[in-house]
């Protein structure tokens, strides 16, 4: 299915790309390739967005690491990075397509993850590329370096020799997946599945569905939840006007408790539990003018009401199905169908990948008959 690349010393540190030049040099080459791999190094811990601190790229025969620090005009990298050809290799992509997207507003056009690949051929469903490729490659990969501050320069070869082991077995990964998943007659499956990866709204964080990730929301009900959805839109928009971490701008449970004590005033407002000065000096108006427009209305239960015992013998025969069929396919069963999916199933309102595409055919429509 693809080039297998030639024996690089496993934890060889590649010289760190600071130069138009090199990166130039690079480019010419990646822009010949059939299949290139990629992976970031990224911090988030004071900011809202990802700082993208290091690039590591492979094709087969060569590892390289660019230091987009260094004030160089990417451009042309990302312009390949983005084509249909060539195949952008990487493992568990989630996080590098948000990445991608973010410089540039757009994602690659195509797409192989090995861990998606990985997991149709019945391995675990979330394996990490070390231990896939100690499983595929009988490689083992030091990972004393995971915690790397990858903003400090200088970075020593033993952290590049690190950085670049992330890309150097990908291509070696994607032909043998590549020949494994032949075989098997699942190549449509692996190709859907990375394709479903390159949908640009799953990188979107939209203010009116901020809610949903604030703990311990649950708790409140009527006015009091209003607010606490209206208080993380307000968060989210403010955290990424500023490029700072939601919780710096407002944590969950400042914001619970805002939500509870709904203050109409500024004396109601201070006596709110934990807030820090500073919020209520730089924030505290905006705080208070948005409170005040909290309609007086439900909104949605976060939860759906509890499985009655109907629901749950009916989702355990489902769960038992699907276990059966994945043993039939040599697959984990949540590689076919996750417990939310089966729980839509049951609660008649099928939904997820279980029903849709390739799943539905080898799942999907055995799910539905069984109810």
């Amino acid at each position: 299915m693809t080039e297998t690349p030639e024996n690089i010393p496993p934890g060889s540190a590649p010289a760190l790309l600071e130069t138009q030049e090199a990166l130039a040099s690079l480019v010419e080459r990646l822009d010949a390739a059939t299949v290139v791999a990629l992976d970031t190094e990224f911090l988030r811990e004071s900011t809202y967005f990802a700082q993208l601190c290091l690039l590591q790229v492979g094709i087969p025969g060569e590892v390289a690491c660019i230091d987009p620090l260094a004030g160089l005009d990417l451009g042309r990298f990302w312009e390949i990075v983005l084509r249909q050809q060539p195949l952008m290799l990487m493992h568990a992509a989630r996080q590098d397509l948000e990445l991608i997207r973010q410089h540039t507003g757009s994602l690659p056009a195509s797409l192989f993850d090995t861990q998606v690949a990985a997991a149709l051929l019945g391995h675990p469903a979330q394996l990490g590329y070390a231990g896939l490729v100690e499983r595929l490659l009988g490689v083992r990969l030091d990972k004393s370096h995971a915690r790397t501050d990858w903003s400090r320069r200088p970075l020593a070869p033993v952290k590049l020799a690190y950085a670049a082991d992330d890309v150097r077995y990908l291509p070696e990964l994607h032909a043998q997946l590549g020949r494994a998943l032949e075989a098997r007659g699942r190549v449509p499956w692996a190709e859907e599945d990375c394709n479903a990866l390159l949908v640009p709204a799953l990188y979107e964080n939209p203010p009116e569905t901020a809610w949903q990730r604030v703990k311990g929301l649950r708790r409140l009900q009527g006015r009091a939840r209003a607010a606490a959805r209206a208080l993380a839109a307000w968060r989210e928009v403010t955290a990424e006007q500023l490029d700072r971490p939601r919780r710096w701008v407002l944590g969950d449970e400042q914001l619970l408790a805002l939500a509870n004590a709904l203050p109409d005033g500024r004396a109601a407002l201070e006596a709110v539990p934990g807030l820090p000065p500073a919020l209520l000096r730089r924030r505290g108006d905006a705080l208070l003018e948005l409170l005040a427009q909290v309609p007086e209305t439900a909104v949605p239960d976060i939860d759906p009401a509890p499985l009655d015992d109907a629901e749950k013998k009916t989702l355990a025969r489902l769960t038992a199905l699907a276990r059966e069929v994945a043993a039939q396919h040599d697959l984990e069963p949540e590689v076919l169908a996750t417990r939310a999916e089966l729980t839509s199933a049951v609660r008649g309102a099928p939904s997820g990948r279980a029903f849709t595409g390739w799943r539905l055919e080898v799942i999907g429509r055995r799910l539905l008959e069984a109810l």
